[in-house]
């Protein structure tokens, strides 16, 4: 049976101030742990039903709780038999811009956008992601859900854009309203393709780095399109096959 104190303590890995502190996130769901007992990831705990446990076998501690205490400790609206507390990685490496296309984000807030745009990188075999220090955060619960675990196979790194930027060697695409028409584009074999934030677009200081402004030609009378669903669009159209 958890204790309040254990209880209390996985529900504050809600928190990010507190996931910092003790540099762990949580998965949750059969899937997730399935991809995360299969990585490089090192697991804490694992909390699941007898159902799951009984299936599974790890070297990771496993505590079987009963469905009423997981709902307890998820953040789900329907937990799903597992619940994985992990560490977090520190990036120490740099990203490798050559030869392949790489997605920049700037100012991606929504933790659903983010996790769809890593899941999106992951199908079209994108490696790399790099991040402004004011996008969401990867290990933010939502985050990692919304990946379906694609954040296991994709590298992020949160650096200052605009300094990253100026040691760029390779084009650099931008995703612009005033843009030229992406269908005008031929595939790249290696690039940077920078998303902007759901509302504000690219921040003005880092236009000046976009050699190729591309936009998604609309057709219809929609204002905009949700920073994932442009993503998808523009990536499936400029990633070489």
């Amino acid at each position: 049976m958890l204790s309040k104190i254990e209880i209390k303590y996985i529900q504050s890995l809600c928190h990010k101030k507190q996931r910092q502190a003790e540099g762990l996130f949580i998965a949750e769901g059969a899937k997730l742990a399935d991809e995360l007992l299969k990585s490089d990831y090192r697991i804490k705990k694992i909390y699941a039903t007898a159902d799951w446990a009984g299936k599974h076998s790890t070297r990771a501690e496993v505590v079987t709780i009963t469905e009423i205490e997981l709902q307890k400790i998820s953040a789900l609206q329907a937990p799903n038999q597992v619940l994985v507390i992990a560490e977090q990685k520190k990036r120490v490496d740099r990203p490798v811009l050559e030869h392949q296309l790489t997605l920049v984000l700037d100012g991606i807030q929504d933790p659903g956008n983010l996790g769809t745009i890593i899941r999106i990188a992951d199908w079209f075999g994108i490696k790399q992601v790099i991040a402004s220090v004011d996008t969401v955060e990867l290990y933010n619960p939502k985050v990692i859900q919304g990946t379906m675990g694609s954040f296991i196979r994709v590298q992020l790194w949160y650096q200052s854009l605009e300094g990253f930027l100026q040691t760029a060697t390779v084009p650099v695409y931008g995703a612009l309203l005033q843009g030229k028409n992406m269908h005008t584009e031929p595939p790249v074999s290696e690039g940077i393709l920078i998303i902007g934030n759901e509302s504000k677009g690219i921040s003005p200081v880092l236009l000046p780095y976009i050699t190729h402004p591309i936009t998604i030609p609309r057709l219809g009378g929609a204002e905009s399109l949700n920073a994932a669903v442009a993503t998808g669009i523009l990536i499936s159209h400029l990633k070489k096959t």
